[in-house]
């Protein structure tokens, strides 16, 4: 992916804030039991950094597991479908690669479904930063579980179609975070928690048009490929109840004492 067009997909969710709010997927209470286990550290009372926060999905979540947590978004749209939806959540403008947060101020960065918008050579550093001696560098993605045969036949179909790669999109952002440290000072965990949820196929739908990948295509190459899939998926969900099946894949590194 070309700078210019990172930067043309990271800017589209602006205009598709409310659909994304509305459709994508949440997060199992078994992701913030295991982030919790891997940083020895509770969230309940932590001061917690919920960087390229978007709508809020994990930023809410956080705070009803008892954290004192602030939303850092950098969008114009997701940032204002944030206050809409979550007022009593502060958020600021910002985002990962130059942090407005001060030097030591979090027990908790955490980046839902987001790192891989930031430069690792600036946002490392931040990360490192603003977190205190013993706090934890917190990175997660829903990712497609592609050993369910009709998740992996639709990642299929949007390749084909749009030369889309999500297994490599959704599915590589942990291995790339992994091996894109450049301070070589971040020792991550891993940990996959694996969760379903039944919603109906449009909401379905909606969701996969909520991402970058298709966002950029147009409104009428996008709406075409998704009428096909709603067939596709009929056949294999009948009722119009699809269970989507996510691995979300977990990332952890305590930042090391100076």
């Amino acid at each position: 992916m070309t700078a210019s067009s990172h930067t043309t997909r990271a800017h589209s969710f602006n205009a598709a804030a409310a659909q994304y709010a509305a459709n994508r997927p949440s997060y199992p209470p078994a992701l913030f039991d295991a982030i919790e286990e891997l940083a020895g550290l509770p969230l309940t009372g932590a001061r917690v950094a919920d960087i390229g926060a978007g709508t809020g999905i994990a930023t809410v979540l956080l705070h009803a597991r008892g954290a004192d947590v602030i939303a850092v978004e950098p969008g114009d749209g997701m940032a204002a479908q944030f206050r809409r939806t979550n007022p009593g959540i502060p958020i600021v403008r910002g985002n990962g690669n130059a942090l407005p947060l001060a030097t030591a101020s979090a027990d908790f960065l955490t980046y839902a479904q987001a790192w891989h918008w930031t430069d690792p050579a600036h946002s490392v550093p931040e990360a490192l930063r603003v977190l205190r001696p013993g706090g934890a560098l917190t990175l997660w993605w829903n990712t497609d579980a592609l050993d369910v045969p009709w998740i992996a036949a639709q990642s299929d179909r949007i390749y084909r179609h749009f030369d889309i790669n999500s297994a490599v999109e959704k599915n590589g952002s942990g291995a790339r975070a992994i091996l894109s440290d450049p301070t070589g000072r971040l020792d991550f965990a891993r940990r996959q928690v694996r969760w379903s949820r039944r919603v109906p196929v449009d909401t379905h739908l909606a969701n996969i048009g909520s991402h970058s990948g298709f966002l950029v295509q147009g409104k009428e190459a996008a709406a075409a490929f998704l009428a096909e899939e709603r067939n596709h998926l009929l056949e294999v969900f009948p009722d119009g109840i699809v269970e989507e099946v996510y691995d979300v894949d977990l990332l952890l590194a305590i930042n090391p004492a100076p």
